[in-house]
Formats: structure tokens, C-alpha cells, sequence
């Protein structure tokens, strides 16, 4: 692709740049590495962040959680998506065959022909098509639930996931990881900081990994590497600048999981249904953030975020209804052949001024921004399928090749790697959109606390059909003032309720079959909760317990079009009306003093959808007032739990985690459920006090059969058998 050489140049330009620097003649300076602790805890004094203010936690009429790094390594996560397993209101949603990260808050995905979009470091950066995402270079996932479209504006529907990236901290060494694990997993990653001049002005980080692994699935092999340099420019006492580089290159096979019928159930989770052919994804993106404080009261936060994307390969993928011959003999798979081309740029741009002042009184802590972004996404698909409807007890060597059948029984693989595939999409679609917001939040006595909010968003759609003679565009354009109210009253030092209501706007991607665009995406949402300090409640405990009351409700909601007319010629999304979901929450985390901790999220969720829609995906279903959304559990719940513990001299920490996940709906209008399951994980850490960590991680414990998530019965993701990672850590 034309994009792949200048990404590749701009990489390496940084890559030398960022090396040159790190060894460079540097000064000596004080740094405090921990060298008993793996894991660091990063807190730069003075720094803000965008879109949130500077609030406490029982000051804030939202629900949030902030899973740290230290929660993190306890769980010895390695992925964004099982980072967000640890917080219930999270679901897991089609991941388009393993390719991106998906997933719903409070019943709620965003675009469904999109990643699942989340925040770095407050610039949206979910959108594209880079792959699934790495929390090498990451220093807390933050879940950010509830209304906040006065700022977040363009979120998703039932909240937003903001990644805090791991930036320079001015200290001076780091650490490297290796670490193999089951199916001849082989796993190096390092972090590094250095501090560039001697006034100690100029500190760079550098973070990366590399990663290849084969798969209980056989025939599928990963291979993933990530590069993430920072540098950070203390210009005076008022100002600093930052600068990140993202690049993530991955060879991922493209895995539609496995298919299931009534009669046969669900085929063999140690087959793989498609072929080795892997997709290759790409990200290289750019942040570029200045923060000054004019004074102790008043500060600007600004920025832009740059992301070159790109999704390129081939996948065998199950057919569908009665295309699909395993629903005729419970064990030969038929397949269509896809190959696609994606790429996309993403350019944000934001500006923020924070603050406060008094109006007798009253005082007024203030957040005034405005943002940009143009996101330009490129879609060509080619497609092979067939239709097999002979006698599957007599097949031949090119009935096999033809139709891209597989037994399960007795999977052969590369028969037929090359069909004739016609024109499916063409398309480009490029969207503009510009916001305004303001917040206010008054302090009106000693426990009192509103939140008042506006947000004004503007956006325009170009979308391009170039498999139209002569190639067609429709534009559109809309704007919409979205409020926020909220409200904190403080019953005591360590107790507060809250209370909050805002409306989401966002733009939605894509057209229905007859060439029409989508109406924006509109979101309703209301909470109401109490947040307890538990060192208020415990003298040997801290952290902090969320009960959270919640209702979102949404119109213009998108399904995947998937009747066979639309199918046949490309790819379409159909308006289904509205949906809503009610729910309850609880979270917490806890820290004793006797070194043991605890990280507790559970959620009860009634998701469904309030409109009737006939027909929608032309096998037969209806979608009908009552039914449930797609992924979305009743019932959800993550427990982790870690001890310290001395043994002569060497610091042991031991620990694991629960998770649940009840029965939910696995294809939209249908009865196809997917079943409640639990898994179980284990660890244990060995500081041996010479900075070598040694660990061990076991993955479900127990050796459960799940799945994790579904587009239909032909396309429903396996969870993983039992499985061991050992890791060798050295802080320097």
C-alpha cells in the first residue's frame, strides 16, 4: 500500500532520533527505582488532564473506575480487551475475527463497523484499523462511565475507556521482561527513561515489545511488535511540552471462531475453520500536547493526535444459513473467501482552559475547550462464495476446493488459497466534526455541589461508492447542543452522593442498502450513586466503594444488515429503532494495611430494545420490543485479590481472580444464547531483592469450555483452555 513506505520512513527517523538521544552523554540524577517492586506508580505533580479537571473522586457526579498499574499486573493482563474484563459494566463484543478491540459499556457498543472507540490520553484514538491494542506503554485504563457528552461529546454510547499512557517521569533506568508461555509463546518487552540535559529538563521514555506465539487452534501464529518513545520538556516552571510516538505492527490470522447448530452444537474450540493467511495491521501515530499554568488557578491543556492505520489480507470465513452445510451433517464446515483492504487518518486537535473563580459566595471551577477531528477511512472488500448442495457423504477433491469446505474431523488446509473473488466494497468515507463545551461545577456551601454542562458539536459525511457507475458521494451534515447537569452532596467526610443526566451525539458510519446515511446516534443516560472513602469506615483499609444506579437509553441503533441481498453487494449496516438499558453497579477497590488487596466489579444489566423491526437480517428473525442486546449479561462479575508476603529473604506475592459471566444473547433477534461461564486465575511473584521478579501466571485454572462473544452462530469466539506464562523480570 502507498502509505506503508512514509510510515515506515517517519518510524525510523523517530527510532533514530529517540536512540541518539537515549545514549547521548547524559548527567547523573537522583531516581528512585524500587528495585523491590516490578511494577512502578507513576504520579507527575502538576499535571493535567483533558476532559476531566482537577477533581476528587467524591467530588465527581460519575461513576468511574481506575484500574492502575498494579491491578493490572496482578491480573497479568496483556491486552486491552482482558484489562476491561475486570470492570463488569464491560462487555466483550465481536471483535471482527480477532482484528480489533470491541466492546460495550452498560449494554452499549459504539459503531459496530468500527473498533470500538476509547481515548488516549483524552484525544480519541479508538477509530482505524491498527489491531487489537497492547498495554505494554500503558499506565492505567480508566472506565469512564455514565453522561459526560458535555466533554466527551463524539463517545461512546454508555461511557468511555481512556488510556493513560506511560510517559516520562524523570528518572533514570527501567526494566526488560521475557516470558514463554503455552503454544511456544515467546514474549520480550523493556521500558526505559533517561533524563537528556543537565538541568534535568528533558526526560525521554522508551517502551516496546515484541511477541510471537502459535495457538490452541492449529494453524494460527501471531506475531506482534509495538514501539513507543516520549519525550517530556519542562520549558519553564509554567510550561512543559510532550511529544509520543505509537507504532504496533501485527500478523494476526483472521479467526471467525467457531460455528454452532442446534443439532450438532458448537464444532470442536481446537479447530480452526479458516486458513493460515494472516492479516497485517499497522498503526503509526503521533500526540503532541503543551500544558501551561498562566497561575495556581488557571491553566490551558492542548494538543493534536495523528493516526495512520491500515488492515490488509485474506480470511476464510462460515457461511451462512443455508449456505452452511455443517447445520446438514454436524461436521463439514463451508466457507467464503474475503480479502480486504482497509486504511484510515484520524486527526484530532483540542484546546482546553481550566480554572476557577467566585462570584460572591459561590465559587465556580470552570473547563472551557473546543475540539476537531477529520477521520478519512478506505474500505475495498473482494469476495468468493459459492453454494454446495450435493451429497456431503460423497464429496470430491474439487466439491472441497470449490466451495472451501473443511471437515472438522479431519481439517486439511490449504487446498484452495487462491479463488476468484469479484468487487464487494469500494468505498471512502470521510468525516469532519468540530465541538464546543463548557462545564461549571459551583460549589454552593460547605456540601453542595452542581454540575451544569454544554457541548455544541457540528459534523459533516462524505461517503464515496466507487462500485457505482459513475462513482457516487452523498454528504450530510447535522449539529446538536447536548446538556449535562449533575449534582454532589456530601454527607460526610468520606461519604457523597451524586446524581447526574446528559445527552450523547455521535457520528455514525457506513449506509444502509439503499444508499442511504445514518441519522446520528442519540443517547439519553441518567445515574444516581453513592461513593464511600473506606479509610473513613476502616482504620486498616483505603480505596474506595461505588454503588451506582444507572439508565441509557439510545435511538437510531445500528445492526449489521445481513440479508443476503445486502451481503451479495456489500456492506451494510440497518437502523433498528431505539434500545435502552437499566442497571446496577458496584466497585471496589481496597488496600489493607497488612499488604493485602482487593479489586471487586460486579453489574446487573437489563439491556433490550424498545422498537419492533421485522425481518432484519433476512433468515427469519424479528427483532421485537423486550429482546436483549447482543453480548450483554444480566449478570457480570471480576474479582482479583494479591497478598505480600516475606519468606526469609525473598518477597513473595501471591493472588488471583474470578470472573463471571452469565448467559446473554448471541445473535440479534434470534434465541441463540451463549452459556454463563467462570473462569479462575492464579499467580504467584518472587522478589529475590536483587532486582530479578520471577512469576508465574495460570490462565483458567480450571480448564473451563467458554465463549467470550458472538456475531451469530456461525461466528462465536472459543475463550482459551488452561494455559502458564512464566516471566523473568530485571529493573536496572
Amino acid at each position: 500500500m502507498d502509505k506503508h513506505n512514509f510510515k515506515r520512513a517517519a518510524l525510523a527517523v523517530a527510532m533514530s532520533a529517540t536512540a541518539s538521544l537515549a545514549f547521548a552523554n547524559t548527567p547523573n540524577s537522583p531516581s528512585d527505582n524500587n528495585a523491590n517492586q516490578d511494577v512502578e506508580v507513576f504520579e507527575v505533580l502538576g499535571e493535567r488532564r483533558a476532559y476531566t479537571g482537577n477533581f476528587a473522586p467524591l467530588e465527581t457526579p460519575a461513576a468511574n473506575q481506575v484500574i492502575d498499574l498494579q491491578t493490572l499486573s496482578d491480573a497479568g493482563v496483556l491486552s486491552l480487551d482482558d484489562a476491561l474484563d475486570l470492570s463488569a459494566s464491560v462487555s466483550r463484543q465481536n471483535n471482527f475475527g480477532g482484528l480489533w478491540n470491541a466492546f460495550s459499556i452498560r449494554g452499549f457498543s459504539g459503531d459496530i463497523n468500527l473498533p470500538s472507540g476509547f481515548l488516549v490520553n483524552g484525544f480519541n484514538a479508538g477509530r482505524g484499523f491498527g489491531g487489537p491494542r497492547d498495554l505494554v506503554g500503558i499506565a492505567s485504563v480508566e472506565v469512564l462511565k455514565g453522561p459526560r457528552s458535555a466533554l466527551f461529546g463524539r463517545g461512546e454510547p454508555g461511557g468511555t475507556v481512556n488510556l493513560t499512557t506511560k510517559r516520562p517521569t524523570y528518572e533514570k533506568g527501567g526494566y526488560v521482561k521475557a516470558s514463554l508461555g503455552s503454544w511456544s509463546q515467546l514474549r520480550v518487552e523493556g521500558d526505559y527513561q533517561a533524563i537528556l540535559d543537565k538541568n534535568e529538563d528533558i526526560g525521554l521514555r522508551l517502551v516496546g515489545f515484541y511477541e510471537d506465539a502459535e495457538s490452541f487452534r492449529p494453524e494460527v501464529e501471531t506475531q506482534k511488535q509495538g514501539f513507543y518513545p516520549s519525550l517530556k520538556w519542562s520549558i519553564s516552571d509554567q510550561t512543559n511540552l510532550t511529544y509520543e510516538l505509537e507504532y504496533t505492527s501485527q500478523e494476526l490470522p483472521f479467526d471467525r471462531g467457531v460455528v454452532y447448530s442446534d443439532e450438532f452444537g458448537f464444532s470442536p474450540r481446537d479447530v480452526f475453520v479458516g486458513e493460515a493467511v494472516p492479516i497485517e495491521t499497522e498503526v503509526l501515530g503521533h500526540q503532541l500536547e503543551v500544558q501551561h499554568d498562566f497561575n495556581d488557578e488557571w491553566s490551558f491543556l492542548g494538543g493534536l493526535g495523528y493516526r495512520e492505520t491500515s488492515l490488509e489480507g485474506d480470511a476464510f470465513e462460515p457461511q451462512f444459513g443455508s449456505r452452511q452445510t455443517y447445520f446438514r451433517d454436524g461436521e463439514t464446515i463451508s466457507r467464503f473467501f474475503r480479502s480486504r483492504d482497509f486504511e484510515s487518518d484520524y486527526l484530532v486537535l483540542r484546546g482546553e482552559l481550566s480554572g476557577s473563580i467566585s462570584t460572591g459566595s459561590i465559587k465556580h471551577r470552570l473547563i472551557i475547550g473546543a475540539d476537531y477531528d477529520k477521520f478519512d477511512n478506505t474500505l475495498v472488500i473482494d469476495r468468493y462464495r459459492s453454494r454446495f448442495n450435493g451429497d456431503l457423504a460423497a464429496l470430491t477433491p474439487d466439491d472441497i476446493s470449490t466451495h472451501l469446505l473443511l471437515n472438522i474431523n479431519n481439517p486439511v488446509y490449504g487446498v484452495n488459497l487462491n479463488p476468484d473473488p469479484g468487487a464487494n466494497t469500494n468505498r471512502n468515507e470521510e468525516l469532519t466534526g468540530y465541538g464546543i463545551y463548557v462545564q461549571d461545577q459551583l460549589e454552593l456551601g460547605e456540601n453542595l455541589q452542581v454540575r451544569l454542562g454544554l457541548r455544541y458539536d457540528d459534523f459533516e459525511q462524505d461517503l464515496t461508492n466507487f462500485l457505482a457507475s459513475p462513482a457516487d458521494t452523498v454528504t450530510t451534515d447535522d449539529s446538536r447542543v447536548s446538556p449535562q447537569v449533575g449534582a454532589v452532596y456530601s454527607l460526610s467526610e468520606g461519604t457523597s452522593l451524586f446524581a447526574s443526566y446528559g445527552e450523547g451525539y455521535r457520528q455514525q458510519t457506513g449506509q444502509d442498502f439503499a444508499g442511504n446515511q445514518f441519522a446520528p446516534n442519540i443517547t439519553e443516560s441518567t445515574e444516581v450513586g453513592v461513593k464511600i472513602s473506606l479509610d473513613s469506615v476502616f482504620e486498616s483499609a483505603e480505596g474506595l466503594l461505588n454503588v451506582t444506579l444507572f439508565q441509557v437509553k439510545q435511538s437510531n441503533f445500528l445492526v449489521n444488515d445481513d440479508r443476503p441481498e445486502a451481503t451479495a453487494v456489500g456492506f451494510f449496516s440497518i437502523a433498528a429503532g431505539e434500545a435502552e438499558s437499566t442497571g446496577l453497579e458496584v466497585d471496589a477497590n481496597i488496600e489493607f494495611e497488612n499488604s493485602t488487596s482487593i479489586w471487586f466489579s460486579y453489574a446487573y444489566t437489563d439491556a433490550e430494545f424498545l422498537s419492533t423491526f421485522a425481518d432484519v437480517d433476512g433468515f427469519g428473525f424479528t427483532i421485537n420490543a423486550g429482546d436483549p442486546l447482543i453480548n450483554t449479561p444480566e449478570h457480570q462479575a471480576s474479582i482479583q485479590a494479591a497478598k505480600v508476603y516475606d519468606v526469609a529473604s525473598t518477597q513473595l506475592r501471591v493472588g488471583g481472580g474470578l470472573l463471571y459471566v452469565g448467559e446473554r444473547n448471541g445473535w440479534v433477534g434470534s434465541d441463540f444464547n451463549l452459556p454463563s461461564y467462570t473462569t479462575t486465575s492464579v499467580f504467584t511473584e518472587a522478589d529475590f531483592g536483587n532486582n530479578v521478579v520471577l512469576r508465574l501466571d495460570v490462565e483458567n485454572l480450571f480448564d473451563k469450555t467458554f465463549y467470550t462473544n458472538s456475531y451469530a452462530n456461525v461466528w462465536v469466539e472459543p475463550g482459551t483452555p488452561r494455559s502458564a506464562r512464566i516471566t523473568v523480570s530485571y529493573k536496572f
